[in-house]
């Protein structure tokens, strides 16, 4: 997918999740994050929004930390969530494509990398706000679902506080049934999970279904489509993949 194209998903994410979230109420259990009401979601994702966007804008080479969580609730968190993701959208818009900035997984560029990761934060919460609100979810397009497990797969889990870990080395087949070639091979063993975009033969375990599904599941949104060979290799993923704000 392109830089623009990215843009383009994270403004529609982010309108649906706003308009989720003011239907279901700040008070509102979101059932797919057990811990959080819909205001913990608005304050977490408006705070990532501006943390991302402090990079692309500001030109920071090092990380820097996030501005923490607002004090505000009701109407002036659902605006400030707002402003926010406006000003995300507009600073990845109006950014030199050759913008240089601090980002942590690799991309071919710092604007290509933010986009992308902002347009995937994005929709995986604006399920969640769907989810507090109830009724049937917005769709997700089945190519940006597939890149979104290619991000998850071969960037998030390689990196070395990645929890996926097997004593025994085991091999991991992740397979979209509505993509051609949307096959990943996933080695799992006590180092970080080693993933390439590939259908690399034999495994002992394979999670497949609709791209949209799988990658709502791998996010832990929803139960696995389809599990095949030894599910405990499923059940590992389930309870040692959360990725955690740190």
């Amino acid at each position: 997918m392109e830089t623009a194209e990215y843009v383009r998903t994270l403004d529609r994410e982010g309108l649906l999740l706003a308009g989720a979230a003011e239907e279901a109420g700040a008070d509102a259990k979101v059932p797919t994050c057990p811990e959080w009401q819909v205001r913990d979601l608005l304050r977490h994702t408006g705070m990532v929004h501006r943390w991302a966007a402090t990079f692309v804008a500001e030109g920071h080479t090092s990380y820097h930390p996030d501005g923490g969580l607002p004090d505000l609730d009701g109407a002036e968190l659902l605006a400030w969530f707002r402003e926010g993701h406006r000003h995300l959208v507009g600073t990845l818009a109006d950014a030199p494509a050759d913008v240089r900035c601090w980002h942590f997984l690799p991309a071919p560029s710092p604007l290509a990398f933010w986009a992308r990761r902002q347009a995937h934060e994005t929709a995986v919460h604006r399920f969640d706000a769907e989810a507090a609100r109830g009724g049937e979810p917005s769709g997700i397009d089945a190519a940006f679902a597939a890149d979104g497990i290619d991000e998850l797969l071969c960037a998030f889990h390689a990196r070395p506080k990645s929890r996926v870990r097997s004593a025994d080395p085991r091999v991991l087949r992740v397979r979209a049934t509505d993509i051609e070639d949307a096959v990943w091979t996933v080695r799992l063993s006590q180092e970080p999970p080693v993933a390439e975009r590939t259908d690399a033969g034999q495994a002992d375990c394979e999670i497949a279904g609709p791209a949209a599904q799988l990658y709502l599941s791998l996010w832990n949104r929803l139960p696995f489509p389809q599990v095949t060979g030894d599910d405990s290799l499923a059940a590992l993923w389930r309870d040692n993949s959360g990725v955690t704000w740190s």
